[in-house]
């Protein structure tokens, strides 16, 4: 079967374009109402995502790492505005779409598509895979009608399944084909910007691959720009352009890959890299030093008053209680929200495999 899914043409498909941002958040805020302890338990807010900015360009890739909780995929949902922030803007090629009803996001989701997590939940168990990815055609008119069975088999094609399959239903297909099926779904929007909400964690390691190397065709063929929530290192590293580093729904560091990996300047970043396993010890050479974080992350409840990160920072001074540190250049291509930010004096990142 010839595949008739057109590439994007222009700059995009060829090298993400530096001029305005495609996607940009603005300080954007996600508190969530929850009841405190007891019957009567006053209502209280958690800072899931608390003051985040980030800009995404035309065919380019942002990781977004940091601990589970730290706010990730609350601000992957933020941006495909499957939950409405609490304040700030999010504009897309210049619209702030923070604030749109559900009428006027229409011509937006479009453009805006996630992959979910878990390929088993995500798809409905009583519908086909046609009908599955068959679904965002039809609201959108996206195709001539009756031509929708064709579409689907040309989407199935790209992603890898055959294209015979699309009478099947998700439960006769493995972890790994479930996850193409969600790809293919997100692609039949053709879409601009894809926010892929760790989309191989819950896969096996073998499959993992798999679809990685998907995705990367996907990017180069059609010119899309990622937003890459992952707690993977190696797998961000891999794929992304830039990275964000989030602790406890707040950017601590943002830069380029290879200056926040080469030389990272806030402490959580430092520990986070120092922990991932060294492959120089299994080649012989003496192990690096690593960064033990003591203490648990505060809740976001109640977090910590000026840098929330100074109760398990080993730098950590008075202004840290007392000033929260704004996210400011440190270096070329690299920002850090640190009173003391600084690269450290001696490699304490690990090896972490580019492939």
């Amino acid at each position: 079967m010839t595949t008739t899914v057109e590439p994007q043409t222009g700059p995009a498909a060829v090298a993400p374009v530096k001029g305005a941002p495609l996607l940009e958040l603005r300080d954007v805020v996600m508190h969530f109402n929850v009841r405190g302890d007891g019957v009567l338990g006053a209502k209280e807010k958690v800072r899931a995502v608390d003051g985040v900015s980030l800009t995404l360009h035309e065919g380019e890739t942002l990781g977004l790492v940091g601990e589970s909780g730290c706010g990730k995929s609350t601000t992957g949902r933020l941006i495909t505005r499957l939950l409405t922030p609490t304040s700030g803007q999010i504009l897309y090629k210049g619209h702030d779409i923070a604030r749109l009803k559900e009428k006027e996001l229409r011509p937006y989701r479009r453009e805006l598509q996630l992959i979910f997590q878990d390929p088993y939940s995500s798809l409905n168990p009583r519908h086909t895979v046609g009908a599955i990815v068959g679904a965002p055609l039809r609201v959108h008119d996206i195709v001539p009608k009756g031509r929708e069975l064709n579409r689907v088999q040309e989407l199935l094609e790209v992603v890898g399944l055959n294209p015979e399959h699309y009478n099947r239903y998700p439960h006769e297909f493995s972890g790994g084909q479930r996850q193409r099926i969600g790809i293919a779904r997100a692609l039949a929007m053709q879409p601009k910007v894809i926010v892929a909400d760790e989309p191989v964690s819950a896969l096996d390691v073998s499959i993992q691959a798999q679809v990685m190397n998907l995705l990367e065709d996907l990017r180069k063929e059609f010119g899309i720009a990622f937003v890459f929530i992952a707690h993977d290192l190696g797998v961000v590293r891999h794929f992304c352009d830039r990275v964000a580093v989030m602790y406890l729904g707040r950017i601590a560091e943002e830069g380029r890959r290879d200056e926040v990996y080469g030389a990272p300047h806030h402490p959580y970043t430092q520990a986070l890299l120092s922990a991932v396993p060294d492959l120089g010890v299994v080649r012989g050479t003496p192990p690096k030093a690593r960064i033990r974080l003591t203490g648990d992350v505060p809740s976001p409840i109640n977090p910590p008053s000026g840098c929330r990160f100074r109760t398990r920072c080993w730098k950590a001074e008075d202004i840290c209680a007392t000033e929260e540190p704004p996210l400011v250049e440190k270096a070329p291509g690299l920002a850090a929200a640190c009173h003391f930010a600084a690269a450290p004096e001696r490699s304490i990142v690990a090896e972490i495999p580019q492939d």
